[in-house]
């Protein structure tokens, strides 16, 4: 039973290593940047800022408007921490108990911080300017299948060359 426990645990935290390693690594810098800045107002708080920021800070190549790399397609490809989304006229409902709750987002920039689950394309986002945080730095979950309205658009930064 021992045995069997720790064969476990090792091919467990051998799964949980690779996927640790498989992030790129200028999302990995991406994220490192954006940890720094949680609870904080980055320049003048708009949500466009952080990403600003996050992508000069470490050399990225992106088009100074809102294409923030290369377009990845989040329901068929993998998102990783560090990957960055744009907004365009989202509304987002979902239902907690007896309560609908509707959100909505004009044009709005965020980064993923953590992948929560792949399959379900739910994600924890960092972003700024918001109802829940202001204009600092602030943590919520994204799940895509909850999005009713609008477009949205994944980026996975690229270094420049």
């Amino acid at each position: 039973m021992t045995r069997l426990i720790l064969i476990t645990l090792l091919l467990f935290f051998s799964i949980f290593g690779l996927a640790q390693t498989e992030i790129p690594e200028l999302n990995r810098k991406i994220l490192d940047y954006v940890t720094t800045t949680i609870g904080t107002k980055v320049n003048r708080g708009e949500c466009w800022d952080l990403a600003y920021e996050a992508l000069n800070r470490n050399n990225a190549a992106w088009d100074r408007k809102f294409s923030y790399g290369a377009e990845i397609n989040p329901r068929k490809e993998t998102v990783f921490p560090g990957d960055l989304i744009q907004f365009a006229n989202i509304e987002i409902r979902y239902q907690k108990g007896n309560t609908t709750y509707t959100e909505t987002m004009g044009q709005h920039t965020a980064i993923v911080y953590k992948v929560i689950d792949q399959d379900k394309k739910i994600f924890q986002i960092a972003h700024q300017n918001t109802n829940f945080s202001g204009r600092t730095v602030g943590l919520s979950d994204l799940d895509l299948n909850t999005v009713v309205k609008g477009k949205y658009w994944f980026y996975r930064p690229q270094p420049l060359n």
